[in-house]
């Protein structure tokens, strides 16, 4: 049956509904591995996104790729997003820059700052780095949601809020798979601190999706799965093979969920978690 408020237009109208020119975004942890896809899909598709993360310089040569890439007006912007005021500061920042936000991509994940510690095993980990992982993967999304959440609802013109969560605030990490298993030289486990983070991540995007729903603020949160990102061959074989598409995911294919959750194609969608991780949480 075809909808009578579509019968006489046809379905041109669609043709935009992943289009985000005239959009300002902002995208957390913007220089790694995801960030870095994150924003150049942002950008292809038209918005001006500001590119922040801890490192300047970083941060600025990630914007003008973008805008040599794009002709778009990306801007760089260094902040702690586990600290209060700077993320209050970094507020000002893209009010002055942009003027008003449509889309924030809570994004940045921290590993303890040392892979050692964030591979420790459970029995011995580290409170300090648990407080650390925390501190930005739950506390961080935390003040970046509220600051700059409760901005787009004051707007009144609706917005998304995307959340990077994990597989493994869903599911549990297999223990067996890191038998054998090291990144970037480093052997590897998954640490019970990412896990709650990201469940944490999951819970709050739930309630803010709630709270902000009656202002037409959107809020979702993206699970990946494992992506292939400087794991060795060993573990790269032991997760394939829990996956039913045989593989791991690749950075790049996140984008297309970003984008989906960032439009208006997700226009009726809030308090989901999508989860894109070739099929590993189905069995």
């Amino acid at each position: 049956m075809v909808d009578s408020k579509m019968s006489g237009k046809g379905f041109n109208h669609l043709n935009h509904l992943f289009c985000l020119n005239e959009k300002n975004a902002l995208v957390t942890g913007a220089t790694g591995i995801l960030g870095r896809h994150f924003c150049h899909g942002l950008a292809a598709f038209g918005a001006r996104v500001a590119v922040v993360d801890l490192d300047n310089a970083s941060c600025n040569d990630l914007a003008s790729e973008l805008n040599d890439t794009y002709k778009t007006n990306c801007i760089a912007l260094a902040c702690d997003i586990s600290k209060e005021t700077e993320v209050l500061n970094l507020k000002k920042e893209i009010i002055k820059a942009f003027g008003n936000l449509h889309i924030l991509h809570n994004n940045a994940a921290s590993k303890a700052g040392d892979l050692k510690v964030f591979y420790e095993n459970n029995s011995t980990f580290s409170m300090d780095a648990w407080r650390k992982i925390m501190s930005v993967n739950l506390d961080g999304m935390f003040l970046m949601s509220r600051t700059f959440g409760e901005w787009m609802t004051q707007l009144k013109q609706g917005g998304s809020i995307i959340q990077t969560a994990s597989i493994y605030g869903v599911v549990a990490p297999d223990q067996r798979i890191y038998e054998g298993s090291k990144y970037m030289g480093q052997s590897m486990r998954s640490p019970a601190a990412y896990s709650a983070s990201k469940a944490g991540v999951i819970g709050l995007t739930k309630y803010l999706a709630a709270l902000f729903g009656e202002h037409g603020v959107r809020v979702n949160a993206l699970s990946p799965g494992g992506i292939e990102s400087g794991q060795n061959d060993q573990f790269v074989q032991n997760y394939s093979k829990r996956v039913p598409l045989g593989r791991m995911g690749q950075a790049e294919e996140m984008i297309g969920t970003l984008i989906f959750l960032a439009s208006d194609a997700s226009k009726y969608l809030t308090g989901q978690n999508i989860i894109v991780d070739g099929g590993l949480s189905c069995w």
